[in-house]
């Protein structure tokens, strides 16, 4: 077998793959490798290029015992690692031996089963706190606070609370699901926003009213048609003016204005934006970038104390990006925030 030879069966391999003789010098690399190492194309002994002790025993184990290997490589782009599996295959010829190896890119399915166990761990522990409070008192109710009537009303009132809570979890996580699996369905009815956002705002004015806030809608003088899920859409705006209303404090303020765009930079195309904005606290810069996270909280104390899940701005992402939308967040400590929801025409 020829180096020519050689290089024209590696060059046919869909995945990165390097071929390393008997004497432990690399023979020869496809283009998909010398991406990943620009050094594998060398002929040089392997251990000078591919410098991990898992991946150098496995190779030579591959060379003493002639039969197939695994191993992990690791390699560092920019800021990023990328995980490789790798596959080595002995490879006997009648005038050259050595070992096959391929490289399959695993970091997407790495990070997705990481992303799987948080998520789990994060329900999990939502779930076990209330859980833990209503199995204490449930054990006190049955015991110590069997006849005290003072104490059973008090705790049935604080058992009741948390099983809201975690009612509204469950809500959250089976909504979260549902806009999964409609991601791929783009909407097809067309809907009125400003009649939508009117139904939003009327929906909540008891909430507004109970701490002396107050809502105001800027209506625009042609109404805004949206090809859009009219219940996800309404999902949107309730989570955004509810959380203004709840985070903003006592006697805030949200103002809704939609506006006519021109050219969105980040849809390239025409648009309408909705802005939701608050005059309360505000948010620290740090955290904008995670505020789409599920269960990423700023306070979770006060968020928990609110009724809050941490999955709705996750699940606000998530509808915007069935409909093509962005959700941009600007807030200035002190100053309040601006919530905005852009929508492509």
């Amino acid at each position: 077998m020829t180096p020519a030879t050689i290089q024209s069966y590696l060059d046919a391999i869909p995945l990165p793959a390097v071929f390393v003789g008997i004497d432990q010098r690399i023979l020869g690399a496809n283009a998909r490798a010398v991406a990943i190492n620009p050094l594998a194309g060398d002929n040089q002994p392997f251990v000078l290029i591919f410098r991990q002790p898992g991946l150098i025993e496995a190779i030579e184990n591959c060379l003493d015992h002639q039969s197939a290997r695994k191993a992990v490589y690791y390699h560092t782009d920019g800021p990023h690692e990328v995980r490789f599996d790798v596959t080595l295959s002995y490879v006997a010829g009648e005038h050259l031996s050595g070992v096959l190896l391929c490289f399959t890119d695993v970091t997407e399915l790495e990070q997705a089963d990481q992303m799987r166990r948080d998520f789990v761990a994060n329900v999990s522990h939502e779930l076990r706190s209330p859980l833990t409070a209503i199995l204490g008192f449930i054990e006190t109710l049955q015991g110590p606070a069997r006849d005290d009537p003072n104490v059973r009303g008090r705790f049935l009132g604080i058992m009741s609370a948390e099983a809201g809570r975690m009612n509204r979890l469950v809500g959250d996580l089976l909504s979260l699901s549902k806009v999964e699996e409609d991601a791929r369905r783009r909407p097809k009815d067309e809907i009125d926003m400003d009649a939508l956002i009117r139904s939003a705002v009327r929906n909540l004015a008891p909430l507004a009213a109970e701490d002396g806030s107050n809502v105001l809608y800027d209506a625009p003088e042609t109404a805004p048609m949206v090809v859009a899920d009219h219940d996800q859409m309404m999902q949107v705006f309730t989570n955004l003016i509810e959380n203004a209303l709840k985070y903003g404090g006592p006697k805030t303020e949200v103002a809704i204005h939609i506006r006519d765009v021109d050219r969105d930079a980040g849809l390239r195309g025409p648009a309408w934006c909705i802005d939701v904005t608050d005059n309360g606290p505000g948010i620290d810069p740090a955290h904008i970038p995670r505020l789409t996270e599920r269960f990423y909280r700023i306070d979770s104390h006060r968020s928990r104390e609110m009724g809050g899940t941490g999955l709705g701005l996750a699940i606000v992402k998530h509808i915007l990006n069935r409909h093509r939308g962005r959700l941009r967040i600007d807030s200035t400590k002190g100053k309040g925030s601006t919530f905005t929801v852009v929508l492509p025409k």
